[in-house]
């Protein structure tokens, strides 16, 4: 029987990390910054995380650094509290079959952010569950909002609701842009049931966020396929005017972010959003709804 193995290593810098592995895939989690994921991959395999060369290994400093791999945040994204330094040391505990990750209390927000972080001993699943804890004075209205750098040169899946029959009069999807997002960008596909962005070297930023209640997400980054599935609940106020699914590239990587809904969350509560990410090896996709359809939904469904 496949043993979860957990061990201590440095990567690209960053000393006492932690390697946790099933023998089918692999990631590797920061102590000296975070909470933070810096890799995840099919065992031996290339990381599917993008991790930024010119800060990775750096600890502390005045500025907040991208670094890469996973994240929490919380949501609506504002300047100051979004940006609060995660470049010091953490709580890291083993549990079973992973790590317990807990960053000190934000000191502006009065927020802790938290991840558990595990994965199935014989599947290529890993579960992660984001907890933000309020422990301030006073309550706080926020989402969380799980964010994955991923590695050059793929693309992101963002389903959309499923088409009603014709008869069924109202809308129900919702398309949500920023400034700087050019719909004739050609990154961007926009079709019947899915949103594809693709990552390119030497473009400007673009962003695009829809509310997806098929419950997952994906990134292809050929031959790996990675599914982000998580909760959609009905009738829940998502952040970005209605966004639960965003994908944001740049030159540099492209990032998969799902969000739970908006919560008001008094002191001494949290809150708590869970994903599951599955990886697939020797997957062939194109950049098209075709190919989606035929490869992807089987995996998915």
């Amino acid at each position: 029987m496949i043993q979860t193995t957990i061990e201590k290593i440095t990567y690209q810098g960053w000393q006492d990390c932690y390697r946790v592995s099933n023998g089918l895939i692999e990631f590797i989690a920061t102590s000296q910054v975070g909470p933070r994921i810096v890799h995840m991959s099919i065992q031996g395999g290339r990381n599917l995380f993008h991790v930024y060369p010119d800060t990775a290994g750096q600890v502390s400093g005045e500025i907040w650094n991208i670094f890469g791999g996973h994240r929490l945040w919380h949501s609506p994204e504002e300047k100051v509290r979004t940006y609060e330094m995660d470049n010091c040391p953490i709580e890291v505990e083993e549990i079973t079959n992973g790590l317990f990750l807990g960053q000190p209390v934000e000191p502006l927000s009065r927020v802790r952010k938290m991840m558990e972080i595990s994965m199935q001993p014989s599947r290529a699943q890993v579960h992660v569950v984001h907890r933000l804890k309020n422990q301030g004075v006073w309550p706080v209205e926020m989402a969380a909002w799980a964010l994955s750098v991923m590695e050059q040169g793929g693309f992101a899946i963002l389903p959309l609701p499923m088409r009603f029959h014709p008869d069924y009069l109202l809308p129900n999807r919702s398309l949500t842009l920023w400034p700087y997002t050019d719909l004739r960008d050609d990154r961007l596909l926009l079709g019947k049931d899915f949103v594809l962005m693709r990552q390119l070297e030497g473009r400007d930023p673009c962003k695009i966020g829809v509310l997806c209640d098929e419950e997952w997400a994906a990134y292809y980054l050929k031959p790996y396929l990675l599914v982000k599935r998580f909760s959609f609940v009905p009738g829940g106020r998502y952040p970005d005017f209605g966004s639960s699914v965003e994908a944001f590239t740049n030159t540099d990587m492209l990032e998969l972010e799902t969000l739970s809904p908006l919560q008001v969350v008094t002191p001494g509560s949290e809150l708590v959003h869970e994903e599951r990410w599955d990886l697939y090896d020797n997957v062939e996709l194109d950049f098209s709804e075709e190919s989606v359809r035929a490869v992807v939904l089987p995996l998915v469904r």
